[in-house]
């Protein structure tokens, strides 16, 4: 396993059971509604100038919005990042990706980029560093930084919030049965994209980042989670759910049976054919 990964003679589920997660093929597991990267406004009241960073966002992406907000020549808030020492996780290695907390952010006249990502990651610590949020992760065996990599797996894959506990069960159970994740959205990741659509020369990719080839977690987060999808990853519900596919919006299945899933992912292929077939008609 990764690093990243505890052992699994480590990982304990208390009483709480399995879940699910996807497997094989091109199954979709979770359609996260598109929100604008980027938000600027005015606090009411107040003169100061605000940055929305949305939940889920990658690094690269949160990099690219503060260019944006600060009018900085691409690239300028990532190149910042040697100049910083950000109070981040040693497993980190430097990499703040799954520490630029989704919040809202103030900007004044001053603001650099350095101080923009330092609140983030300042803010990202503090939220995950107290309670209750790093007992849950001591009590499931792992450390906070394999956490926030579950968290931020649990924001790209999960449709919904109610979703989120659900996947994270599914993580857990196929980390203690010895499984690969399985997760597109880590392919995605290493690929740079986002897509609904996972090809089987996709999951071949070499990367460490492919779950569908690497066993354990990924090295490092793969976007930065909210609160939310940190509760989540910290106390999932019980369950033995092992596969799961989002059919249609808000209809996201979940089963420990691999025939079943096998059904749901027909009907979601089926779905999703007749949709193109309406839209090129």
């Amino acid at each position: 396993m990764e690093k990243n990964t505890p052992p699994r003679s480590r990982i304990r589920l208390t009483r709480r059971g399995r879940i699910a997660l996807v497997v094989t093929g091109a199954v979709v597991v979770g359609t996260a509604v598109a929100v604008p990267l980027l938000i600027l406004g005015r606090q009411e009241g107040r003169g100061a100038v605000t940055l929305v960073i949305p939940e889920g966002r990658r690094a690269s992406q949160v990099y690219e919005a503060v260019d944006k907000a600060l009018a900085l020549p691409a690239g300028s808030t990532e190149k910042s990042l040697a100049k910083l020492d950000l109070k981040l996780p040693d497993d980190a290695r430097g990499n703040p990706e799954g520490y630029l907390f989704p919040a809202t952010y103030p900007i004044r006249e001053n603001t650099g980029p350095e101080d923009l990502l330092a609140l983030m990651v300042d803010t990202a610590n503090q939220k995950f560093n107290g309670a209750p949020l790093a007992a849950g992760a001591q009590r499931n065996a792992m450390n906070v930084y394999q956490a926030v990599t579950i968290a931020s797996i649990v924001q790209a894959e999960a449709a919904t919030e109610a979703d989120m506990g659900k996947v994270a069960r599914v993580v857990f159970n196929r980390l203690e049965r010895g499984m690969p994740l399985q997760m597109d959205s880590t392919v995605n990741y290493a690929l740079g994209r986002s897509t609904l659509r996972t090809t089987a020369e996709d999951t071949r990719i070499d990367s460490p980042y492919n779950t569908y080839q690497r066993m354990g977690l990924p090295p490092t987060p793969i976007d930065n989670p909210g609160e939310a999808a940190m509760r989540a990853a910290v106390n999932p519900p019980p369950g033995d759910w092992l596969y799961f596919v989002t059919v249609r919006p808000g209809d996201t299945r979940f089963t420990a049976d691999y025939a079943e899933h096998q059904r749901n992912v027909a009907e979601f292929n089926a779905q999703r054919q007749s949709a193109g077939a309406q839209a090129a008609g």
